[in-house]
């Protein structure tokens, strides 16, 4: 009930705290270029709301961005998650699975860094790059401002949702990955994230069987804990984190596991009526039990 009454009044009111800093992810241009319309938001008022709200729908992304938002220094845990919004690789669900979360991180005394990739893809990771190459800079845009921003870099991890649960997987597999003529001075910060957190992630199973794992899901013993949540009923399927959590159990990876009855889909963490809404307090917890968060006096 806790949780349910503090994500409700978070939800209900704007962000108490305007992001610190907003910078780009690839300040003399990302590596691949970008051919397609003005960054925009394509939401329409026949758009499915979540729990009554609308949800933006962000696209045209050729400029990835990183949007800083510092927990109250006050209550200020020097832990940061890097969050990436979902959309099927189509748009960014900026709102429902980026504002909205860093509000709620804040609150629990987490830094957080919104990350902008790009998007539309035709493609993801393995056969296009671009998504694993924007979550690489994201993170290492983070732990260089570790300084600045008062972060520990040693504590900074990564969440995402749907496609951006599939991107925070495969960073999480992939952080040491390399394009062709990289700079050597990108890969001197290290991309590899703390730990993570796949919220309803897609893409992780082989269709159509979904027995295996997916291409570019490739989790090893260097692969960093790991937290799994989705909905038996959701319509991407949890044989996403069933497959993906027995690889990791095989690899003796620390991983953590929720499966609920009801759910859905890109629910975010608007509050509702089912038990899949306390999820954040789950998170919250697990980030003590791996020692992210100090544990409760």
């Amino acid at each position: 009930m806790r949780t349910h009454l503090l994500l409700a009044l978070l939800l209900s009111a704007p962000l108490a705290r305007a992001q610190q800093a907003t910078l780009p992810l690839w300040p003399n241009g990302a590596p691949e270029p970008y051919t397609g319309g003005p960054q925009t938001d394509i939401t329409k008022p026949t758009d499915r709301l979540v729990e009554g709200r609308p949800l933006a729908h962000l696209t045209n992304i050729s400029k990835p961005t990183l949007a800083f938002y510092p927990a109250p220094a006050n209550h200020n845990t020097g832990a940061t998650i890097v969050v990436f919004p979902g959309g099927g690789y189509r748009i960014l669900a900026y709102d429902l699975e980026g504002t909205e979360v860093c509000a709620w991180l804040n609150s629990i005394g987490v830094n957080c860094a919104l990350a902008q990739y790009r998007v539309p893809l035709e493609k993801h990771f393995p056969d296009d790059p671009s998504d694993l190459e924007d979550a690489q800079q994201a993170m290492r845009v983070t732990r260089s401002h570790a300084a600045a921003w008062r972060l520990d870099p040693n504590r900074i991890g990564a969440l995402g949702f749907s496609a951006g649960g599939h991107l925070v997987v495969v960073l999480g597999n992939h952080a040491d990955f390399k394009r062709p003529n990289e700079p050597a001075a990108e890969s001197a910060v290290s991309a590899r994230p703390d730990f993570i957190v796949g919220i309803y992630p897609a893409y992780l199973a082989e269709p159509p069987a979904l027995t295996q794992l997916s291409r570019g899901i490739d989790p090893s013993a260097g692969t960093p804990p790991t937290f799994l949540l989705q909905a038996e009923d959701d319509p991407v399927h949890e044989e996403n984190v069933l497959v993906y959590f027995q690889a990791l159990k095989q690899l003796k990876v620390p991983a953590e596991l929720h499966i609920f009855a009801e759910g859905g889909h890109g629910y975010g963490l608007r509050p509702s009526a089912l038990p899949v809404t306390h999820w954040p307090a789950l998170v919250e917890t697990w980030l003590h039990t791996i020692r992210i968060l100090p544990q409760p006096k």
